[in-house]
């Protein structure tokens, strides 16, 4: 987020990790949160693609493996090894060696002292654990697509009774209607 606030941009990879920690992966904040910030700090914003981008992330829109979470600590590790970009848009962290720089929480203090920086003093402690926080939020939008889905069914089911209801006469009517319509 250092970078998208003092560039006007971020990478499409760094796009997709926010959006998965502030969603559905850890913070669990409303998707529309994430897209007025990105809207108002990109400047490649374009509102259609930021909106879409956003729902599809959060799992609440077009993907829906809403169990695949991006790890705050192991897809950086993944992505950027030595933690470069960590060490370039998060300064307090440049001098701590890199088996501590996705997880600095998890540094010794002496070792802190010696990076020049203290978790909770100089640099913020963590908000989240993100493994706790994931196995919660994973229940949380299974629920949420499994009451979506017996909504979904119970729509269905109501639709069909109610066209089932009409005897033949009044459905040839309705579909000859329909035939006219579409003419």
């Amino acid at each position: 987020m250092v970078q998208l606030k003092t560039e006007g941009w971020i990478h499409h990879l760094a796009r997709h990790a926010v959006a998965c920690f502030l969603t559905r992966g850890d913070l669990w904040c409303h998707w529309e949160e994430g897209m007025n910030v990105f809207e108002e700090w990109l400047l490649d914003a374009d509102w259609c693609l930021n909106a879409g981008n956003w729902m599809w992330l959060s799992a609440s829109a077009f993907f829906h493996q809403y169990f695949r979470v991006y790890s705050p600590i192991v897809f950086g590790k993944k992505t950027d090894k030595d933690g470069n970009y960590i060490r370039k848009y998060l300064p307090q962290l440049k001098n701590f060696p890199t088996q501590y720089i996705y997880e600095p929480w998890t540094a010794p203090l002496k070792v802190q002292e010696k990076a020049g920086c203290i978790i909770g003093k100089d640099y913020p402690k963590r908000v989240v654990e993100h493994d706790k926080v994931r196995e919660k939020n994973i229940k949380r939008m299974a629920e949420a697509y499994k009451k979506r889905k017996e909504s979904s069914s119970k729509g269905i089911t109501e639709k069909r009774k109610t066209e089932g209801s009409e005897d033949g006469t009044q459905r040839k009517k309705k579909e000859k209607q329909e035939e006219i319509t579409l003419k």
